[in-house]
This record gives structure tokens, C-alpha cells and sequence, in this order.
């Protein structure tokens, strides 16, 4: 039973998030906002709401090592699963605006949580804390962040938002809005719930649960877009989603989950961080190896069979 609730929780939360996306998306043109604004906030946001809610709910429960392993994990599956397995099928094109500004301000918000994770700002002592001071400075950088890509979007340096938002009735757009609410609350606390008690009887680490199971599965939609992108031959966009994606993890989620709730952080931890680390750097050294800046057919190989030994190495640690 707890297997079935977790399997299903896992689709209830990422039918969740696509109904109130669909459902916000039309209200927001029935409100007269432009596609380029519905797509840097309501699409944006949306999309990342399995994990925020999974993070915000293992906050309150005191699971803090499933979501931050939730935020490790998935960072890690987007650079070395997602694209390893989109370069498999086609290279992928890195565009001058990700390799020059994103993939190294991603890289910087990663060490910023290391940092912050790391250091007392407060100069209390007791156990490691992203505390809810260590949140806002995560969220002030990311709404820095957030100033960046929309001045970079209007100006038309960034073409992953340009797309055409369909409004649909009122009575249906409120209908999905509120389908999607209860789906990301129900979904989210079975998921939760089933990873905890995964741990309790596997006797294993939630740590693992969060990097591995939970981290796998909400990142599971972006894995079919970008992959059937691939196919297509219409890939040059999925790396700076991707790379989007992991800010929004790291300032966003992990700052409104500690502002909510202080996250207790365990060293073992910063393995996973320096992880990240050398991932995005794989990304940097991709671009300077190749003649032109893309990761080729065998640099997914090699991104895949590191995250192969990276899952090896959870198993043995957990």
C-alpha cells in the first residue's frame, strides 16, 4: 500500500503542477499579461512546484536530509542524466549567454549553499543550519537572478520563453488552478510519507531516498521534454533550461524551504555539493574541448556512466 501511494503520489504531483500551470497560464491572458511574462513567472514557477512542495513538506516533517538530498539530486540527474542522455541522441548546442553567464552563476549559487551550509552567519553554535537567515540571502540572489533572464528575454537574447500562452474559459481555468493546488498538496505529502517510510524499512538514509528516488522522479518530466527534443533535433534550448532549472532548485526552493523551516545540514553533504561543482564544470570544459560550444554524442556517454558510478557510490554511502 505505502508502494502504491508513493508511485501515485509521484503522478498526482506532476499532474499537479500541470494543471495549475495550464490553469494559470490562462488566467494570466485573460489578465492581459504577455507570453514572455507568463513564461518567466507562472511556467517557471509552476514547473518547479513538485519539487518545492516536496521540500516544503519534508521541511515540516523534520526530514530536512530528503529535501535537501531532493535539491542535490535533482541538480546532479539535469547535468549528467538529462543532457547526458539528450547529447546521446543529438548534440546539444550551448548557447554564448549560458556558458558565459548561467552555468557560472549556477556554479556560484551552489557554492554560496555550500557556504552558507557550512558557516554560522548568526555566530550560535550548535549543529550545521540552512537557517531562515541563510534562506533569504538565497532568495535575494535569486530574485537577482530573476532580474537577469527577464532584462536578457526582452531584449531577445533568450529565446526559451518565446512561446504562445492559449487562454481557455474562465470556469475551466479555475477548475485546473484548483485540480492543480490539491494534486501538489496530496501528491506531495504521499511522496513524502512514502520516502520516509522507504528509509525507516530499508534502513537506509532519507538522504539516499532524496538523492536518488524522489530527485529521479520529479525530475522525470524535463528528462521525456528534453530527450524527445533531442529526437527532433531541437535541442539548442535544453541545456539553459537545464542550467535554469538547477538555480531555481538551489536559490529558490532551498530558500523558501529553509525560510519556512531551518534545514539541519550534515557534512557528508558537501560531497554531493562538490559534485554539482564538477558537473557544471564538465559543462564549462565541454564548451572550451569542441570545436564549437555543444556537448557531442560521446560527452553524454561520459556524463551518463559518471552519474551511473555517482548512483554506485549513493548506494555504498547510504
Amino acid at each position: 500500500m505505502q508502494v502504491f501511494q508513493f508511485l501515485f503520489g509521484f503522478i498526482i504531483l506532476i499532474k499537479g503542477a500541470d494543471f495549475l500551470v495550464r490553469g494559470s497560464t490562462s488566467l494570466g491572458k485573460k489578465f492581459g499579461m504577455s507570453d514572455l511574462v507568463i513564461g518567466l513567472t507562472i511556467v517557471s514557477f509552476g514547473t518547479s512546484m513538485p519539487e518545492l512542495l516536496v521540500n516544503v513538506l519534508s521541511s515540516i516533517n523534520g526530514s530536512s536530509d530528503i529535501a535537501i538530498g531532493n535539491v542535490m539530486g535533482s541538480n546532479i540527474a539535469n547535468i549528467l542524466l538529462i543532457l547526458g542522455i539528450s547529447a546521446a541522441i543529438y548534440p546539444l548546442a550551448i548557447t554564448r549567454n549560458t556558458y558565459f553567464i548561467e552555468i557560472p552563476f549556477s556554479l556560484t549559487a551552489t557554492l554560496l549553499v555550500g557556504f552558507l551550509a557550512n558557516a554560522t552567519l548568526s555566530g550560535e553554535k550548535g549543529p550545521l543550519l540552512i537557517s531562515s537567515v541563510d534562506g533569504l540571502v538565497l532568495l535575494f540572489f535569486f530574485f537577482l537572478f530573476l532580474g537577469y533572464v527577464f532584462i536578457s528575454s526582452r531584449e531577445g537574447k533568450e529565446k526559451r520563453f518565446e512561446k504562445e500562452y492559449k487562454a481557455i474559459a474562465m470556469g475551466k481555468s479555475i477548475g485546473y488552478l484548483l485540480i492543480g493546488i490539491l494534486g501538489l498538496y496530496f501528491g506531495g505529502n504521499w511522496v513524502v510519507e512514502g520516502a520516509i517510510h522507504f528509509a525507516e524499512q530499508l534502513h537506509v538514509s532519507e538522504s539516499l531516498i532524496g538523492l536518488t528516488i524522489i530527485s529521479i522522479g520529479t525530475s522525470l518530466p524535463e528528462l521525456v521534454t528534453s530527450a524527445l527534443a533531442s529526437f527532433k533535433k531541437n535541442s539548442d534550448i535544453a541545456v539553459g533550461n537545464v542550467v535554469g532549472s538547477n538555480i531555481f532548485n538551489m536559490l529558490w526552493i532551498l530558500g523558501v524551504s529553509a525560510v519556512v523551516k531551518p534545514l539541519t545540514f550534515n557534512t557528508i553533504s558537501n560531497i554531493d555539493i562538490m559534485m554539482i561543482v564538477g558537473a557544471s564544470s564538465l559543462l564549462l570544459l565541454a564548451v572550451v574541448i569542441g570545436k564549437t560550444p555543444k556537448i557531442s554524442k560521446w560527452e553524454g556517454y561520459v556524463f551518463i556512466s559518471i552519474y551511473i558510478v555517482y548512483i554506485y557510490f549513493l548506494i555504498e554511502r547510504g
